[in-house]
């Protein structure tokens, strides 16, 4: 098996998402992802020479959404009747990717 990421690797990947890792399941998350890259070295078997790439597996698809139509909406009032929390007319929320507090 080719050693396509190291322990180090998944160490700053799996610190960069944020998720907790013992030393244990690093070093069996690191053989795992290097099986995977692995199993898809059989893509680079086939000629893909002038073969445009895919965008959506259903091919052309179109928007299948309705059309927007404007319509009435809460007022600001009403959309934050009811949040725990809010500062300047915006609800005020915890921040996740800091120390904490609110935002």
């Amino acid at each position: 098996m080719t050693q396509h990421l190291t322990e180090t690797d998944v160490r700053g990947i799996a610190e960069y998402t944020r998720i907790g890792m013992t030393e244990d399941e690093v070093a069996q998350m690191t053989v795992d992802l290097n099986s995977i890259i692995d199993s898809l070295e059989v893509i680079r078997g086939y000629d893909l020479d002038g073969v445009e790439p895919t965008f959506h597996p259903i091919g052309s698809l179109s928007n299948v959404m309705r059309d927007d139509v404007q319509s009435t909406s809460f007022t600001q009032e009403e959309a934050l009747n009811n949040a725990p929390k809010q500062q300047d007319g915006s609800f005020l929320i915890p921040a996740i990717l800091s120390d904490g507090g609110d935002r």
